[in-house]
């Protein structure tokens, strides 16, 4: 069994697609966020250590060949702030990773972030991040591709992730590749339940909320084989029956909120719908006295589950 170091791990999506290769196990994951390690937890067996990732000596972690993580992407989202490496909050996390995959030198380091990276800061900022990789020891040995959920996953939802693989040995190295297209054979009547009434806060209902909001929905959402997003002002349909690239704040604000028309009205994607639409399996399990926003927090911030696993397949056809 491959043992994964497993750092900024959310609510255990790049973790749950390495353990469903059925070849790893968690030696050590590291999250600094309470309520997303409240999750987590009741959804693995390993304890997670909570500290500042600052706060972490690289001789308290335990032995590893598999680094992964989806360092946090605020400093480079469209969505976020933008301001990469000179981000106050989490510009600098990144060299954290690289303090400790300087110093242990894993078989594989596995890397997810936002597509914006790529390009953000004239290039400058993905090409440090590459750098850095190669002065450790991964130089000509890392592959890197931007993959979209509906392309690569089989799950209805347009997300643009770069995904980024550095190994130690060139053998490994040669043995891998990215994930090819998949057919996209499921649809959002699949990830989200249109013929079971939800609870009453997540549907729209006349007086609500401010202004003309029910009466704009109620004549622009004709269609409910798709989502919609409500966008501050006005309501945007996705021609591509797929859902919109889920966010942190979605529902919060007033804004990006993934909409659907049922028979029931029109309504909210429930938290466990989020968590659906990222491809986590149907046996997972949300804490049922935390706040909505924090579980739409939890889950914009998550990765695509089946996109992760099918790069970790890869890997572990490459290290056997």
């Amino acid at each position: 069994m491959y043992k994964i170091c497993s750092l900024f791990a959310g609510v255990g999506g790049i973790d749950l697609g390495f353990l469903e290769t059925n070849k790893c196990e968690i030696a050590y994951a590291n999250e600094f966020d309470k309520y997303a390690v409240e999750t987590y937890e009741k959804n693995f067996e390993n304890k997670v250590d909570c500290r500042d990732i600052h706060s972490v000596k690289v001789n308290e972690i335990p032995e590893f060949d598999i680094m992964v993580g989806g360092f946090p992407c605020t400093s480079f989202s469209v969505a976020g702030y933008r301001k990469g490496f000179e981000d106050d909050r989490t510009g600098d996390l990144f060299f954290e990773m690289e303090r400790i995959f300087k110093e242990r030198k894993p078989r594989v380091i596995f890397l997810e972030n936002v597509k914006n990276l790529v390009g953000h800061d004239k290039g400058k900022t993905f090409k440090t991040i590459i750098q850095k990789l190669e002065e450790a020891g991964y130089k000509d040995k890392i592959k890197c591709q931007v993959l979209n959920a509906c392309e690569y996953g089989n799950i209805p939802q347009n997300r643009e992730r770069i995904y980024i693989v550095a190994f130690k040995d060139k053998e490994d190295f040669d043995r891998f590749q990215m994930p090819m297209p998949t057919t996209l054979d499921k649809n959002i009547k699949d990830v989200f339940n249109f013929d079971t009434k939800v609870d009453d806060k997540y549907y729209y209902t006349e007086g609500k909320y401010k202004g003309n909001i029910y009466k704009l929905l109620t004549e622009e959402m004709d269609d409910d084989n798709t989502v919609y997003q409500w966008r501050r002002k006005y309501v945007r349909k996705n021609q591509s029956n797929l859902v919109p690239t889920l966010t942190a704040n979605m529902g919060e604000g007033g804004h990006n909120v993934p909409l659907i028309k049922t028979k029931f009205g029109i309504r909210k994607l429930t938290p466990i719908e989020c968590f659906y639409a990222q491809g986590y399996p149907k046996y997972y399990e949300l804490p049922t006295d935390m706040s909505d926003a924090r579980l739409y927090k939890q889950a914009g911030n998550s990765v695509v589950v089946p996109v992760i696993n099918r790069i970790a397949e890869n890997i572990m056809k490459a290290l056997n």
